[in-house]
Formats: C-alpha cells, sequence, structure tokens
C-alpha cells in the first residue's frame, strides 16, 4: 500500500480572477449607460473680452433701480412693474441704445430682479447688466 506524501497546500490553491473582473467591467458598462447627463439651465452672463479697453465716452444705457423693497425706479422716479415695458420703450424711442443696467439692492428678491429682465427684453434692449448694491 502506499501513502502519500503530506504537502503543503500553497503550490496547489490558485483563486481564478477572472469571473470577478468579468463582474466589475459589466457594473462598469451598466454605471455608464445608465448615467444622464443634463444641461442646467440659467441666466448667461456675456462678459467683455479682457483685452478690450474702456472707453471714455459716457453710456446711453437704460438705467433701473430697485430698492430692498422692490420698488422700482426709472429715470429718478418710481414705475410700477407693469409699466416697465412701455417705460423702456419710450426711453428707446428717445435714446439710441441697446443696453440697460438694472441696479438691485442686496436685498431685493431675486425674483423682482429676474422680472425687471425679462419686462426689459420684452421691450427690445438686448444687452442687460444686473449691478448689486451693498
Amino acid at each position: 500500500m502506499k501513502r502519500k506524501k503530506h504537502t503543503s497546500g500553497d503550490d496547489d490553491a490558485q483563486i481564478d480572477m477572472t469571473p470577478m473582473l468579468d463582474i466589475v467591467f459589466i457594473m462598469l458598462i451598466f454605471f455608464i449607460v445608465t448615467t444622464t447627463f443634463s444641461n442646467e439651465k440659467g441666466l448667461a452672463a456675456n462678459r467683455p473680452p479682457p483685452d478690450q479697453q474702456p472707453t471714455n465716452q459716457p453710456s446711453k444705457a437704460l438705467s433701473i433701480r430697485i430698492d430692498a423693497t422692490g420698488q422700482i425706479q426709472m429715470g429718478g422716479r418710481v414705475v410700477d412693474i407693469r409699466r416697465v415695458v412701455a417705460n423702456t420703450q419710450t426711453y428707446l424711442a428717445e435714446n439710441n441704445t441697446d443696453t440697460a443696467a438694472i441696479q438691485a439692492d442686496e436685498d431685493t428678491e431675486h425674483g423682482i430682479v429676474v422680472d425687471v429682465m425679462d419686462q426689459v427684453k420684452q421691450a427690445g434692449i438686448v444687452n442687460v447688466s444686473v449691478l448689486v448694491k451693498k
């Protein structure tokens, strides 16, 4: 009768890594395929190019001020938000410009500022900038 020699188990024991790598690659492909990319909506900021020199010519931009309580001033007089389009069109009839500057107080509600921006764009002004007053 022949006896077996006791050998160490380290010589023959190996773990097959192929199934684990297959699962990892399948999970990677699954997550890449199911990921959705969304474009965030927001206001576009048009900044002047850095090499553009400021001009010393006076600007004829429409100036609109909004205080902390939401009161709108155009040309030094208080205007209701429903009359911003009409006042802007009157200003455009008298002045040839395509820019408006909205100066809002830091505590002004954002919705009012956006409403004024929409009204000004409806009146025909293309470039609208927003300034925050502290």
